[in-house]
């Protein structure tokens, strides 16, 4: 039990983490790209606002202002734009028709791209009928004026290389990251545990070594009991001790099987055996009870399935949920037992009619000493702690058990093995 509960508290940690990591490195990443994108919408802005290319200014426009009058660019350079931008940008046009005749290539800016490419490029751009967006490394906008369809592309390679390594990088740093917090977390989460763990385990001691205590004032006191009824006869009140030192020997005797079979070493004996024949068995040998108190008992149980477990543990599973579906189910009730194989699972759901239940209680219904508030009564002769030794025994053999109820008037118990 611990084991799981520290399982469970590194892996609720761990998810947070990564949910948390996800959420930054995406958000990180994305705005990265927004701006890789933005940049190059940008100067493609630049350039088609300039025919297509950048406007030529002197080196040093004080020496050569007598001597040169550059052309005013139609519009302003961008304010984020780097002076060294003409010299370092990669681009390429091409100019059509309306109806998508190549009028001109202009390559000048790359080697990468030829006139044919280039004329390829805008052919597959005019073909998609988009006005902006990505091929392959080149982000590309299309401009329509009266001199025809103007395509400008501009080589975002090196940008996206950069945001590329930037998003392994940080992938990477990530994983890094997530080993070194599971490390931790899994190192710290055995010293948060530890009290838990040592408080746990002198709760079972001490349930074990009652249970072991109680035993021997019940049997002096049910010993008493049956030298009373020698020398003075049976009456009602050794009636009721007999009944209550029953009652008390049986929770002993629950109690400290549920105590050694949540120890980590149960020391089970684990054979291979017919669980069909089993589950058959203790169907009959409950169809009498169902039956005197009029209640109908169907099972639906596949033959010969064979299990690895422990025989006796498994035998007593069956016999606590068929126990406590003849117990709860209502006068005139219900009980159905199916015993089928699902893939590589052996299934065992246990159905039974009962009186209104919640569908907020069943989440508790495998705790020690839980029951409804209807079913707290002495007719039914239980302790709240059979369907904990349920789970014990399940959990022993590495499978799940559940309660679910549909319509709040009947619960089916399922056993995954």
């Amino acid at each position: 039990m611990i084991k799981k509960l520290q399982t469970r508290f590194i892996f609720i940690s761990m998810l947070s983490m990564i949910l948390v990591l996800t959420i930054i490195m995406t958000s990180v990443n994305y705005l990265n790209y927004q701006r890789v994108v933005k940049n190059a919408d940008h100067t493609l802005q630049y350039l088609s606002e300039n025919s297509g290319h950048f406007p030529q200014f002197p080196q040093n426009q004080e020496k050569e202002r007598q001597r040169w009058s550059p052309p005013e660019p139609k519009n302003p350079k961008p304010w984020n734009m780097s002076p060294e931008a003409p010299y370092e940008t990669r681009y390429f046009s091409v100019l059509l028709t309306e109806d998508g005749s190549l009028v001109s290539t202009d390559t000048r800016k790359i080697a990468a791209v030829d006139d044919t490419a280039a004329s390829d490029y805008a052919a597959q751009i005019i073909a998609s009928k988009k006005t902006s967006g990505f091929l392959s490394c080149y982000r590309y906008l299309v401009k329509t004026s009266a001199d025809g369809i103007h395509i400008i592309f501009l080589d975002c390679s090196r940008n996206l290389d950069t945001f590329r390594s930037f998003l392994l990088t940080s992938i990477l740093v990530s994983l890094l990251g997530l080993c070194s917090v599971l490390g931790l977390v899994f190192f710290f989460s055995r010293i948060v545990m530890k009290p838990v763990s040592e408080s746990y385990e002198k709760q079972r001691r001490f349930i074990t070594d009652a249970g072991h205590e109680l035993k021997t004032p019940v049997t002096i006191i049910n010993a008493n009991r049956e030298i009373m009824e020698i020398e003075f006869g049976e009456n009602e009140w050794t009636q009721g001790i007999q009944k209550q030192t029953q009652r008390l020997t049986d929770l002993t005797s629950q109690l400290i099987y549920l105590s050694r079979m949540e120890e980590a070493d149960n020391h089970l004996l684990k054979i291979d055996f017919c669980i069909s024949d089993l589950v058959e068995e203790s169907v009959q040998s409950f169809q009498a009870l169902a039956a005197a108190q009029n209640k109908s008992f169907f099972s639906h149980i596949t033959p010969f399935l064979s299990y690895w477990g422990d025989e006796s543990s498994i035998r007593r599973l069956i016999s606590l949920l068929l126990d406590n579906a003849i117990k709860y189910s209502p006068p005139q009730g219900c009980i159905e037992v199916t015993l089928r194989k699902r893939g590589k699972n052996i299934i065992l759901m246990v159905y039974n009619t009962t009186e209104q239940i919640s569908c907020e209680n069943l989440p508790y219904l495998f705790d020690r000493f839980y029951r409804t508030d209807k079913s707290r009564n002495s007719e039914t002769g239980g302790y709240g702690i059979g369907l904990s030794i349920a789970r014990a025994i399940t959990d022993a053999h590495k499978g799940k058990i559940s309660a679910e109820s549909k319509d709040g008037s009947s619960l089916l118990i399922t056993v995954s093995l």
